[in-house]
C-alpha cells in the first residue's frame, strides 16, 4: 500500500553484453546526403543535356517544324553557304533572295527560292506596270512585291528602264518578263480593238498624261493575255511609285488576301493612301516615308469632312493626286482594262468589292526633284489653259506651272508649303483623328532587303550571267564575227552595277453609247459632296 514507484534505470545492454553499439543515426544521415547529391547532379545535368540537344538540332538544321520553316515545297530547298569570313552574315541573307541569281528573304536563313519549280499554290498574282524608271526605283518596288506574294511581273519598259544597263538586270530576275516598246509592239497595239471602241476615245490624241493613260491601257490589254498564258489567277496594274499594303489579311501577303475573296467576285478595289513626306530632302521614299493620308473610303464621313480643310492645307483637293485607288481583276474570258485604275468585262458587269483595310500606298511627289522630272517629260506651255490639255489633275497642273516658271528657291518654298508636312502639331492632331496614319512594314522590308545586299547581289548575278554569255559569244564569233550580243550584255550588266548606288474611279462611267468608259485618275470627294453634289463619282 505505501509502496513507492520508482522509474527503472536505463540499462546499457551493449555494455552489459560487451558488444559495440550500432551506428544507426550516422548511417541514415549519410544515405540522405548521397540522395541529395544525386538529385542535384541530375538537376544540373538535365538542362545542360537539353541545351546540347537544342544546339545540335540547330547546327544540323534540325527536324523541328517551326512556323518560320514552313514554306511552299517549291521554294524551300536547303542551299549551301557560298560566302565566308566577313561576308558570312550578309551572305546568309543574300542567298535567300539572290542565290544562283534567285532572290531571297532575309528572315529565312539558308533557304533558296527556286521560281523555276512548278508552282502549285494559288492564287497566283501578276503585277503589270509601264515604267521608264531606273533600277534605284524598280528593284525595291519589285522585291517588296515578291516578299508580299506577287508571283509574276510584266514590265513594259521605255526610256531609262529600256536601257541595256537596266533592262538586262531586270531580265535576269526569275518571274520577271520585260516587254520593250519596239516598232513591232506599237504596230501590234495599233491593231487593237480598243481604237474602234468608245470607252477610251476621250483620251486619244492628247499629250502628256492622256497619252500615258492610253499607253497604259494598251499595255494592260496585252498583259491580260500574257498573264493568262503564264497561269496567273489575278492581275493588277501598279506604277513603280506604288506599293501594295495587305492590311486585314491573316498574313502580310497579297496572295493570302486574294485567296480569301469569294469566288463570285471579279474585281477587288484597293483604296489608295497618299504619302505625306515630313522632309524636303527625301532620297529613297520606300525606305524613308512612313506617314500616309488615309483614303476617304477608310474614314468616317464626319471625320473626313470635318478635317477636310486642315488636311488639304490650301491644295486643290484632299489628295494632291488621284484618290480612286487601283484594282485587281480575276483573270477570265472577256476581261479588258478600263483605264489604269479599273478593269471591265466585255460580256458582263464585273462583281466588285472594295477592301476595308488593304490599300495601295502611293508615294507621290516624295522627292523635290519630282517637280522638275515631270516638267521635263511634257512639252506643254506653262499656262492655265494649256496645262489642261496635258494633265488631268489640278495639282499636277499647278506643279507643272511652278516648275516651269519659278526659280529653284521659289520652287523649294512652294514644295514645302504644299507637299511637305513640317507642322508637327498639325500632324499629331490629324494622326489622333485617324486622317494620317503610320505604316512601317514597307519601310522595314525595303530597308532589310537593301541592308542584306539583295539589290546589289542581283546586279552582281546579272554581271556573272553576262560573263557566261560573253564567253559563249566569243566561241560563236569564231564562225560568226558579226555576233555582238555577248559583249553588249556584259557592258550593260557591268554599267548597271554603277547605276544602282543606293544603299543608294468607283462606279462605272458611261459614255454616250452606254458602254463603260475608262476610269481616269480622280481626286477624292470635295466639300461639294458633303453638300450633296457630285455624289455620282463616288
Amino acid at each position: 500500500m505505501g509502496m513507492r514507484r520508482t522509474r527503472p534505470e536505463p540499462t546499457d545492454r551493449s555494455h552489459s553484453e560487451g558488444m559495440p553499439a550500432p551506428a544507426q543515426a550516422p548511417s541514415a544521415a549519410a544515405a540522405g546526403g548521397a540522395a541529395w547529391r544525386h538529385l542535384l547532379l541530375l538537376l544540373t545535368a538535365l538542362p545542360l543535356a537539353l541545351a546540347l540537344l537544342a544546339f545540335a538540332l540547330q547546327w544540323r538544321g534540325g527536324g523541328v517544324d517551326d512556323a518560320g520553316s514552313r514554306w511552299p515545297a517549291r521554294l524551300a530547298v536547303p542551299a549551301p553557304s557560298r560566302l565566308q569570313s566577313l561576308h558570312s552574315s550578309a551572305a546568309s541573307c543574300v542567298e535567300v533572295l539572290a542565290a544562283s541569281a534567285a532572290p531571297a528573304f532575309p528572315y529565312l536563313r539558308g533557304w533558296s527560292f527556286h521560281f523555276d519549280a512548278p508552282d502549285t499554290h494559288h492564287p497566283k498574282v501578276c503585277v503589270q506596270t509601264s515604267t521608264s524608271a531606273g533600277l534605284d526605283q524598280i528593284l525595291p518596288w519589285l522585291f517588296y512585291h515578291k516578299v508580299v506574294g506577287v508571283a509574276h511581273f510584266l514590265l513594259f519598259v521605255e526610256g531609262k528602264a529600256a536601257k541595256p544597263s537596266v533592262a538586262g538586270v531586270l531580265e535576269s530576275i526569275p518571274g520577271v518578263k520585260v516587254v520593250y516598246r519596239t516598232k513591232e509592239l506599237e504596230e501590234q497595239q495599233a491593231r487593237s480593238r480598243i481604237w474602234d471602241e468608245t470607252w477610251l476615245s476621250g483620251f486619244f490624241y492628247k499629250p502628256c498624261n492622256y497619252e500615258l493613260f492610253v499607253k497604259q491601257s494598251l499595255n494592260m490589254e496585252m498583259a491580260i493575255v500574257m498573264a493568262r498564258e503564264s497561269g496567273m489567277d489575278w492581275i493588277m496594274h501598279l506604277d513603280t511609285d506604288e506599293l501594295l499594303y495587305p492590311g486585314g489579311a491573316s498574313e502580310y501577303s497579297i496572295r493570302r488576301l486574294l485567296a480569301d475573296v469569294p469566288e463570285d467576285v471579279d474585281m477587288v478595289i484597293f483604296p489608295n493612301y497618299e504619302s505625306s513626306v515630313e522632309r524636303d530632302d527625301i532620297k529613297d521614299p520606300f525606305s524613308e516615308v512612313s506617314m500616309f493620308k488615309k483614303n476617304y473610303d477608310h474614314l468616317p464621313k464626319d471625320t473626313y469632312f470635318g478635317m477636310y480643310k486642315e488636311a488639304t492645307r490650301g491644295n486643290p483637293n484632299y489628295f494632291i493626286t488621284y484618290g480612286n485607288g487601283k484594282s485587281a481583276a480575276r483573270i477570265q474570258d472577256h476581261l479588258r482594262p478600263n483605264g489604269a485604275h479599273r478593269w471591265h468585262n466585255y460580256a458582263k458587269s464585273p462583281n466588285e468589292i472594295k477592301l476595308e483595310e488593304a490599300a495601295v500606298l502611293h508615294y507621290t511627289y516624295t522627292k523635290f526633284s519630282d517637280l522638275t522630272s515631270r516638267r521635263d517629260r511634257c512639252g506643254c506651255k506653262p499656262t492655265k489653259e494649256d496645262v489642261k490639255r496635258c494633265f488631268m489633275l489640278d495639282f499636277d497642273r499647278a506643279a507643272f506651272i511652278i516648275a516651269s516658271t519659278a526659280s529653284e528657291e521659289d520652287m523649294l518654298r512652294w514644295y514645302n508649303e504644299r507637299v511637305v508636312w513640317n507642322d508637327k502639331q498639325l500632324n499629331l492632331k490629324l494622326l489622333r483623328k485617324g486622317v494620317l496614319t503610320r505604316i512601317y512594314a514597307p519601310m522595314a522590308i525595303v530597308q532589310g532587303l537593301r541592308e542584306s545586299g539583295v539589290f546589289t547581289s542581283v546586279i552582281a548575278a546579272a554581271v556573272d550571267n553576262a560573263k557566261v554569255r560573253l564567253k559563249e559569244s566569243v566561241d560563236r564569233n569564231s564562225t560568226d564575227p558579226d555576233h555582238e550580243d555577248g559583249p553588249r550584255a556584259f557592258v550593260a550588266a557591268n554599267n548597271a552595277r554603277k547605276i544602282l548606288n543606293v544603299a543608294e474611279p468607283a462606279p462605272a462611267y458611261r459614255d454616250g453609247g452606254g458602254a463603260s468608259a475608262a476610269v481616269p485618275p480622280l481626286s477624292p470627294p470635295g466639300l461639294d459632296v458633303a453638300r450633296g453634289e457630285g455624289l455620282t463619282r463616288w
